[in-house]
């Protein structure tokens, strides 16, 4: 496959390539399990405006390079939290804005804006995935209309170990029904792809040697579909998501995930409670995160 990267500030953080009518998006930080930073979710955007304004091109695939996905936002000192990007949305810059609205006015840009930009772009979009998915990772899968997944695949949200309600795309509830939504929450520990399947979330899973060649073949066949059709089917099913309150409650969790960040930086300094990377994988593998790490820590 012949490809090209992004320029610029971002360098090739996300890799655009073509293969005939598919567009194949790649986050490119294997060696933080493509965690999340700022300069990563703006080339991911730039890519996909490339993808829409593309003629040719007819369905895009998102996925990580390396063995996973997307272990979620970097929350460690690779981050870049506090640097200023060109913005997609009205909201002001966040740099030096004091206590939560510096965290709104990022977390409504760069999380939650960029995801419903993301779901609304007229064509059909595939994440393929492999390894772990986790609470950001969620967020740029369930933006898109399918999630493929290889048999290595794992899926977890432990941010309410963080104190908030969950990610900042807060889809849970129409993805996995309400119960099965408490249970993923409130556990935070992974589900596999089987299981992921089992409840509505995951398309297909394919053993881990086929996934990239099922995944191109199903992309290639929703590409001979009339480019109108798919925009129009895509837009009936989103329009009757929101109308069963996916958007309105999307909405209404985000308030809360803000209040969870501001009673945590309250009550402890760190709006996600001085959690570490460590802990995070505890809770990921099931494990009491209160105990020092044990060597088949997984993520």
């Amino acid at each position: 496959m012949a490809e090209s990267t992004d320029v610029g500030e971002t360098g090739d953080l996300v890799r655009y390539g073509r293969q005939g009518p598919v567009a194949v998006l790649t986050l490119n930080r294997p060696a933080t399990a493509n965690a999340q930073t700022g300069a990563l979710l703006y080339a991911l955007d730039a890519a996909f405006y490339r993808f829409a304004e593309e003629d040719d091109a007819a369905v895009a695939i998102l996925t990580g390079e390396g063995r996973h996905f997307s272990a979620g936002h970097d929350i460690g000192p690779g981050g870049d939290r506090d640097k200023t990007f060109e913005r997609v949305s009205m909201w002001w810059d966040h740099v030096g804005k004091p206590g939560a609205e510096n965290r709104l006015a990022r977390e409504e840009e760069v999380y939650l804006g960029l995801c419903r930009r993301w779901r609304e772009i007229p064509k059909p979009t595939i994440a393929k995935v492999r390894g772990a998915c986790i609470a950001g990772g969620l967020m740029l899968a369930w933006a898109c209309d399918f999630i493929y997944a290889s048999e290595t695949a794992y899926f977890s949200d432990p941010t309410v170990a963080m104190g908030v309600p969950g990610h900042e795309f807060f889809a849970h509830p129409w993805i996995l029904g309400g119960r099965q939504a408490k249970e993923f929450l409130f556990l935070g520990e992974r589900i596999d792809a089987r299981q992921a399947r089992e409840l509505g979330m995951v398309n297909r899973v394919f053993a881990d040697a086929e996934l990239d060649e099922e995944t191109m073949r199903l992309a290639r066949q929703i590409a001979r579909m009339p480019r109108m059709g798919l925009a129009l089917a895509k837009m009936a099913v989103n329009q009757a998501e929101d109308a069963m309150g996916l958007r309105t409650g999307m909405d209404s969790v985000f308030g809360l995930h803000q209040l969870g960040h501001a009673h945590n930086s309250e009550v402890s300094g760190s709006p996600t409670l001085h959690r570490t990377s460590e802990e995070i994988k505890a809770v990921v593998n099931g494990r009491d995160w209160r105990q020092p790490p044990s060597r088949d820590a997984d993520v």
